[in-house]
């Protein structure tokens, strides 16, 4: 098999490369272990940037967004007997969009589901530093099989094969393991909030988000080690009341349809391109879900990639490929940072100074327009590294 772009992985970034490309009449092949069920069905983030949006529309992918995507003009900063609103429209002109990861990829699978090998096994990758790059792989069938191409595009996730293929004495990491996880779940219950709720508690940190509006998605900071069976829905539903509550607001509760516990972690690792291999996305980097900035820094790192590789094939232009790693990290450490800074403002750790200092950190933010701005300016996004960002 011969194709421009080998892209491992059919998470969002690996299907949205290859379906902006093929925009700019570029040949990918995107290989998948997962089955095209398990891929449509994952849950995971649900906020998506200005940017982000308006990459997706811009692209032809805008229909179900603008349809059933719900636009969020701020959050809520709350913390016991206080709950104030930050507009981020008044202080950066930007918004953001609630849209589930899951309807990004259904969109995405749509127009490229035809270029996904899936429940492939045994997916290594060769020559990635050499003239003939290869990814090879057993189909669902059993039978081998081998992509050649010009460039290889490891969009396969933390656990992926891309990234350990770079030796390691060429890798260097930064990584910390957060001591605390989320308790998630998925709700069939109209959301009891317009936009979403950041709570601070002395019990821990608690959020309301939604993911329609018929579907409520809320949170609880649990240790990491916890089994998600020791949490029935009523002791969920009781903490969460206990969490986010605040005189004159009612949480409604309903069947939980989905829960599961995640871990915490802010991952970045370098390089992110070796020879004709580039990495996007969680096979890169990862941040805690604070700051929703996941999807959207896969997003960012496949923007610039896009136009790194149209250069390339269309005019044979290197510099824009070379300078891929410079352009994806400048963002990629700024969502790093800004993710760890609403992590660290939001959740307890048991220490009562910590406590004091981060109540201090919420008053400031929702007082002082400049520190609310900041906040604001990083939720929504910062622009793309791209050439022709404004």
């Amino acid at each position: 098999m011969r194709t421009q772009v080998a892209i491992v992985g059919a998470g969002p970034a690996g299907l949205l490369l290859s379906h902006l490309l093929s925009l700019r009449g570029i040949e990918s092949v995107v290989v998948e272990n997962r089955s095209r069920e398990y891929v449509e069905a994952r849950i995971r983030a649900g906020v998506l940037e200005q940017d982000t949006v308006d990459l997706l529309v811009d692209s032809g992918l805008g229909d179900r967004l603008k349809a059933q995507g719900m636009r969020h003009d701020g959050i809520h900063l709350q913390w016991p007997g206080e709950r104030h609103r930050i507009d981020f429209h008044a202080l950066t002109g930007r918004s953001v969009w609630i849209y589930g990861q899951t309807e990004v990829v259904k969109d995405l699978l749509a127009v490229r589901g035809d270029a996904v090998h899936f429940e492939v096994s045994r997916t290594a990758l060769h020559d990635v530093d050499g003239e003939r790059p290869s990814v090879s792989f057993v189909d669902r069938e059993g039978g081998a099989r081998v992509v050649h191409a010009d460039v290889v595009v490891g969009a396969d996730g933390f656990h992926g094969v891309s990234r350990p293929t770079i030796p390691a004495p060429l890798r260097r990491t930064w990584e910390r393991d957060y001591p605390y996880g989320w308790l998630g779940i998925l709700a069939e219950v109209p959301p009891s909030t317009d936009e979403l709720i950041y709570a601070w508690h002395p019990r821990g940190f608690a959020m309301h988000s939604m993911r329609s509006p018929r579907l409520s998605r809320l949170y609880l900071q649990v240790d990491p080690a916890e089994s998600v069976d020791a949490w029935s829905d009523d002791r969920i539903w009781d903490e969460l009341r206990t969490r986010l509550g605040l005189d004159g607001w009612t949480l409604a509760d309903g069947p939980i349809l989905d829960k599961g516990i995640t871990p915490m972690r802010s991952f970045v690792s370098m390089p992110m391109r070796h020879g004709k291999l580039f990495l996007v996305g969680d096979a890169a980097h990862i941040v805690p879900p604070t700051g929703a900035k996941g999807l959207n820094l896969a997003v960012a790192d496949v923007a610039v990639l896009t136009e790194a590789l149209g250069a390339f094939f269309t005019d044979r232009r290197t510099d824009l490929l070379d300078s891929y790693e410079e352009r994806a990290l400048r963002r990629v450490w700024r969502c790093t940072h800004f993710s760890w800074w609403m992590t660290s403002m939001l959740h307890t750790s048991g220490d009562e100074l910590d406590q004091q200092l981060q109540l201090a950190q919420l008053r400031y933010v929702c007082s002082s327009e400049a520190a609310a701005t900041s906040l604001a300016e990083n939720y929504v996004g910062l622009p793309h590294e791209t050439s022709r960002r404004a």
